[in-house]
């Protein structure tokens, strides 16, 4: 049993051939590594030891070539990623894209506007107006200033609906709509003209056809209340009829130009963003 087991032994094969060593060795290393063990006498350890320093070694230098490979691709990538994105506000600085670099023979006093601390003292660019005049312009910086969230053309497109439902509610007499759109100044107005038309039988089949123009004539801040008068210029078609139902004023056919001058406030340390009408007149 012994001899056969070792007989069993000396003819059994070596299986340290991988598959990667078989890939970038060839055949030559795999049959050396493969064959039967040598006779006694011969240094078959210190044999198969060179060949597998071989393999370790070219196998070192393949992942070497590799993580060069790699590391120039993403490297290069990385480099062109990386670029800083400028904001939309941010100030201009020479050499950024788009920007013209500073000349050589350029003295550091009059590239003095670019450093650092310059660009920091430098006022915030101011956020965009409508086209007003210069007076009205200002009282809306104010304002923006008291403000944050104001926005000149935001407010513009909120004045207009406010003038549709204002215009709308007083006609059908809806004096609870009304104190919420109108301080209580401007709400007493509205409901007396009401309660007198009442009076008188009388009902309004008015309609808004458009709304021309509405332009910013005048801004004010005076803290804590900002204000603004909007001018409005409209098509309105207006019919007055009595209690019999009989027309005794206008015509729905015709619509006639209406100018209006009205002035909307709001303190702008309420939680309240609204803004109420506070004074009107005949544009």
């Amino acid at each position: 049993m012994r001899r056969s087991g070792r007989k069993m032994h000396r003819n059994a094969p070596s299986t340290r051939c991988s598959f990667v060593i078989f890939t970038y060795l060839g055949h030559n290393a795999c049959a050396v590594a493969t064959r039967r063990r040598p006779p006694p006498g011969q240094s078959g350890a210190k044999e198969l030891d060179r060949y597998v320093t071989v393999e370790i070694v070219i196998l070192a230098m393949i992942a070497a070539f590799l993580g060069l490979r790699l590391y120039s691709v993403l490297g290069r990538r990385a480099e062109h990623e990386e670029e800083p994105i400028q904001g939309r506000f941010d100030a201009s600085k020479p050499g950024a894209p788009g920007q013209p670099a500073p000349r050589p023979n350029d003295r550091p006093n009059d590239r003095a506007a670019d450093r650092p601390a310059d660009r920091v003292q430098q006022p915030a660019r101011p956020r965009d107006l409508p086209q007003v005049m210069p007076a009205v312009e200002r009282g809306l910086r104010d304002i923006a200033a008291a403000d944050r969230r104001f926005d000149a053309f935001a407010f513009l497109e909120g004045a207009k609906g406010a003038y549709r439902m204002i215009l709308e509610a007083f006609w059908r007499g809806d004096k609870a709509e009304l104190a919420q759109l109108c301080d209580r100044d401007v709400h007493e107005a509205f409901a007396s003209a009401i309660d007198a038309r009442l009076a008188a039988g009388e009902t309004l089949e008015n309609r808004l056809v458009r709304i021309d123009e509405a332009t910013i004539v005048a801004a004010s801040y005076d803290a804590p209340l900002a204000r603004i008068t909007i001018g409005f210029v409209a098509d309105i078609a207006a019919v007055t009829r009595d209690a019999d139902g009989n027309v005794i004023a206008g015509s729905l056919d015709d619509a006639v130009e209406a100018r209006d001058a009205w002035t909307f406030s709001r303190n702008v340390t309420s939680t309240d963003p609204d803004w109420l009408l506070d004074e009107t007149d005949e544009g």
